[in-house]
């Protein structure tokens, strides 16, 4: 069969918020398969053969059948490539270790055109894991060699550069898994949970609570010691050290054996333990010089190195490092029996998802030493049966929270305490973690601001431990949540008809109610009445400002059908979402939108993020938005300027549904049978010129201040407020 021409990538999008496809964000490829339409897998020699055999896991995919092994069902049924890439993608995602659950490809008006979505955590890392998924199909396709193994390692490659921490990562899931949303603040670590005013911030395992002044302290390890030594905590005894000569004098003052690390270092660099010769103590100041600011000589503790984490003043996890030997078998070299018996082990690794690290004899200092210590070198071959210490510390990856005595907890927490710290990484030795600390001579070594969380949620034995729960915990106390947590009140106003009048009249009564607002709309950017950009604010940007604002206590957002398609919503969810009309729908060609039955799948998803403790606001009058109140997870209140019509009675007859009409001139707020006057259409004009606003951009906007439970009387009032006109100000950037 002759080579069969690439698939074409005609367009990729990332849209960042929840879309028309779902939720989360997805990376969006138009595909033009060419003359591949013609050949589905079933009609490609070998293809699936080769397909399955560079990626056995595909099996696992279940695809639309519902079951393992659905794709496989499909590939052998013949499925399109477009279909096929997808599944490639996913796949190579999960090898690299961003598991990736959802994907879609569907045709277009276009013949041989397809729009293929899958998930996507981080941009930069889908548009990777895409090129190399395309260049898979494509040598699957054409019978031509490709390395599996290096296209998995380029894209993990993309995941460790770009991708969050996994401890940074894990406070991001726990958040997530009790609907607080995210935002990314930089490249980095540093994440938002929660919107507006109701946001915390963490960077890797700090946060907003963790102070200057506490971080500073920590990173001053003779400062510690003083005061946790005034507070009854017990610590080794010590004193800093500046020269090599000094250490030994300070060594022999304080009684051998020793340790000998650097004064502000952390992750255990630089620290040399059980330093009994002259020779040694002098070489470890060497070691320990380049990683801090001082070195200090501490006495030394015998017992095994542990970490506890201590989270708003909880120890929530405890782990035990182990000293790693090898053992000789007098034909080996030291070095081969460090690649051979330790850095095989599948525990190991460079990247921070492993909680061992690789043991790199040629650069690691410490190793060196040890081995020296011991008069071995890199080439020395031990004798058979004889142990070998490689390193002392630096391995804590054994879990024993539930080992924890209860006061050794106390000390712990009250190291923290003393020093300041929200979230820390407790140092301890002692021989016996079950047991008092006193009584065996146990001490706290160090308190560390920003511990790493890997070794509590990878341990190398025994059970992960729910560490990003905690943080998120901490931050967001459950007793204090209601189901709100990190939420602020958000409106999403989603249209063509009057959709800036009734964003600019929500936000004012939002205002009203004693709300600092935010507001992005077509007619401008605003922080209440301030006007902080005065060009058309309806699109992702622009919204996402407004929920970094800590100073934002709630916001309304308008978008349009071209900004979901585009972008994708620029929030998770929303309290209140709006629906006005189906229009526009001539103006979407680009998008593959054509036909007006298509829009109900696009407007939908402004009633999908609703929340269920929400509303949606829907249009009455116009069908097909009328359709969209089964889709939502909260009430529906509906608005029309005849109460008479059908979905209105109906709906209020079922459950005492809520709506907006207007009956005799009056505008009824109506429950059921129930009914409230808030008063007459000529009554309920805006500002001081008492402009007569349109009738249903302002039912729109009385549904969404009653859904919002602002009072009827103060909506009245504040309608009557309103200034239409905006009053010109000097523009001010955020």
């Amino acid at each position: 069969m002759a080579k069969l021409n690439d698939i074409q990538l005609l367009r990729i999008n990332y849209l960042r918020g929840p879309n028309i496809w779902t939720y989360r964000p997805v990376l969006e490829v138009w595909l033009d398969l060419g003359e591949l339409e013609d050949y589905p897998s079933n009609l490609l020699p070998g293809f699936n053969d080769r397909l399955t055999a560079w990626l056995p896991a595909l099996i696992e995919h279940h695809c639309g059948v519902g079951e393992r092994g659905g794709f496989l069902q499909r590939l052998q049924e013949g499925t399109w490539c477009g279909h096929v890439l997808e599944h490639i993608v996913i796949e190579l995602l999960n090898l690299s270790g961003m598991p990736t659950g959802f994907g879609q490809t569907r045709s277009t008006s276009q013949r041989g055109v397809y729009r293929m979505v899958f998930r996507a955590r981080d941009e930069s890392v889908a548009r990777v894991a895409l090129a190399q998924g395309h260049a898979l199909i494509m040598a699957a396709i054409n019978d031509e060699p490709f390395d599996v193994a290096a296209a998995v390692a380029r894209v993990r490659t993309e995941v460790d550069d770009q991708y969050l921490g996994p401890s940074t990562a894990c406070i991001v899931t726990a958040a997530t898994d009790r609907g607080i949303p995210h935002i990314r603040l930089n490249d980095g670590n540093l994440v938002q949970l929660g919107y507006g005013a109701s946001q915390r911030r963490i960077w890797t395992a700090e946060t907003e609570f963790t102070s200057a002044i506490a971080e500073g302290i920590a990173s001053d390890k003779d400062l510690t010691k003083s005061l946790l030594k005034s507070c009854g905590v017990p610590i080794p005894e010590g004193q800093v050290v500046n020269s090599p000569e000094e250490a030994w004098e300070a060594a022999q003052d304080i009684g051998l054996p020793v340790v000998v690390k650097p004064s502000d270092g952390n992750h255990g660099r630089g620290v040399t333990l059980d330093l009994h010769k002259q020779a040694d103590i002098e070489a470890a100041y060497h070691v320990a010089y380049p990683e801090g600011s001082d070195v200090m000589v501490e006495s030394f503790i015998p017992g095994d190195e542990h970490r506890l984490l201590v989270v708003g003043g909880k120890v929530v996890a405890a782990a035990r490092g182990e000293v790693v030997t090898i053992t000789g078998n007098g034909r080996s070299t030291v070095k081969e029996l460090i690649d051979t018996q330790l850095n095989s082990d599948p525990r190991r690794g460079y990247e921070e998802e492993y909680p061992l690290e690789i043991i790199d004899l040629a650069t690691d200092t410490k190793v060196q030493l040890e081995l020296k210590r011991q008069d071995l070198g890199a080439d020395s071959v031990p004798a058979a049966g004889r142990q070998v210490v490689v390193q002392r510390n630096g391995n804590v990856a054994v879990d024993c929270t539930d080992d924890v005595h209860p006061e050794v907890a106390y000390i712990a927490q009250l190291a923290a305490k003393v020093v300041g710290l929200d979230i820390a990484g407790i140092d301890l030795v002692a021989k016996d973690i079950s047991k008092p600390l006193h009584a065996q001579g146990g001490a706290i070594v160090e308190v560390n601001a920003g511990p790493g969380l890997l070794m509590h949620l990878k341990p190398a034995v025994g059970a992960p431990r729910p560490v990003g729960q905690a943080i998120a915990e901490h931050l967001f106390p459950s007793e204090d949540d209601a189901g709100r947590a990190g939420r602020i009140p958000l409106v999403g106003v989603a249209g063509t008809r009057g959709t800036s009048t009734i964003a600019r009249v929500v936000a004012w009564l939002l205002h009203l109610s004693g709300h600092h607002t935010g507001l992005a709309c077509r007619e401008g950017l605003f922080l209440d009445r301030r006007c902080v950009e005065s060009t058309d604010c309806a699109h992702w940007e622009a919204a996402h400002r407004l929920l970094m604002n800590k100073t934002v206590q709630a916001a309304v957002i308008e978008s349009d059908a071209r900004t979901i398609l585009r972008d994708g919503l620029a929030y998770d969810r929303c309290q209140v979402g709006v629906v006005t009309d189906m229009d526009g729908v001539e103006t979407l060609a680009e998008f593959d939108v054509h036909e007006q039955d298509q829009m109900t799948k696009v407007m939908r998803t402004q009633v999908d993020v609703v929340l269920s403790e929400g509303a949606a606001v829907l249009n009455a009058a116009i069908p097909q938005v009328a359709d969209l109140a089964p889709l939502s997870d909260g009430a529906v209140v509906l608005y029309a300027q005849d109460a008479t019509l059908p979905v209105i009675v109906e709906h209020r007859a079922k459950d005492n549904g809520r709506a907006v009409v207007v009956k005799n001139g009056r505008v009824v707020l109506a429950t059921g049978s129930a009914e409230h006057v808030l008063g007459s259409l000529a009554d309920l004009t805006f500002g001081r010129n008492a402009v007569a606003p349109d009738t249903d951009a302002l039912l729109a906007a009385i549904g969404t201040a009653w859904a919002l439970n602002i009072a009827p009387d103060l909506i009245g009032a504040g309608i009557k407020t309103f200034e239409p006109e905006l009053v010109p100000t000097t523009a001010l950037r955020s």
